[in-house]
């Protein structure tokens, strides 16, 4: 059937929770591409037996006419498709930056596709590089804070770090009272409860 499969593209997004991602389906994208090749395939051939018998594609309404407006209406219903899905998990890889910061923890690194990674890379270059020529973090405090101190828990061994230009000691289950600005990227990573 012309343009089920870019359908179930289309439904798998329905079927994802907002801000979180699927595995990139990479089969069902390579078999809508098969699929429009050979639309396109199909829609040649008509267009190229039209002209062979010296009819012309704008006025002649006949059944090679109609066949390739078939083709070429499931081409561009495919492209549709197609760009919803890319454009959907590229709004989402966007926003996985702003919350998770610049470095995606490797179960949802998986579910990219390769292409997505080095869209996610260079985003995250284009964000650093912005934020640095006007030297402001854009990423912490997305809403204003009450204290600029938060008290959180330590979810897992983060070791030595330097919070505050001293050396505190991140581990396990833990409890400590730091600057919010200091703690946001390591709660982004969840290894940081905010209490």
């Amino acid at each position: 059937m012309f343009g089920r499969k870019g359908a179930q593209l289309c439904v798998e997004l329905l079927h994802t929770e907002e801000d979180q991602l699927s595995r990139f389906n990479n089969d069902l994208f390579e078999q809508v591409l098969n699929e429009t090749s050979e639309h396109f395939e199909q829609l040649e051939a008509r267009l190229t037996k039209m002209h062979e018998e010296g009819l012309d594609a704008q006025t002649t309404k006949n059944a090679d006419f109609y066949g390739g407006l078939t083709h070429h209406t499931s081409i561009l219903r495919n492209k549709r498709c197609l760009l919803a899905y890319i454009y959907h998990r590229a709004q989402t890889v966007q926003r996985l930056r702003w919350q998770l910061g610049a470095v995606l923890p490797d179960d949802i690194q998986s579910k990219l596709s390769y292409s997505e990674n080095n869209y996610f890379k260079q985003y995250s270059d284009s964000l650093g590089v912005y934020m640095s020529s006007i030297d402001l973090d854009l990423s912490v405090d997305l809403s204003p804070p009450k204290d600029p101190y938060i008290q959180v828990k330590v979810l897992e061994n983060v070791g030595n770090v330097y919070l505050d230009d001293q050396s505190t000691s991140l581990l396990r289950n833990s409890i400590h009272l730091i600057k919010r600005s200091e703690a946001e990227p390591l709660i982004s990573q969840v290894r940081l409860l905010c209490l």
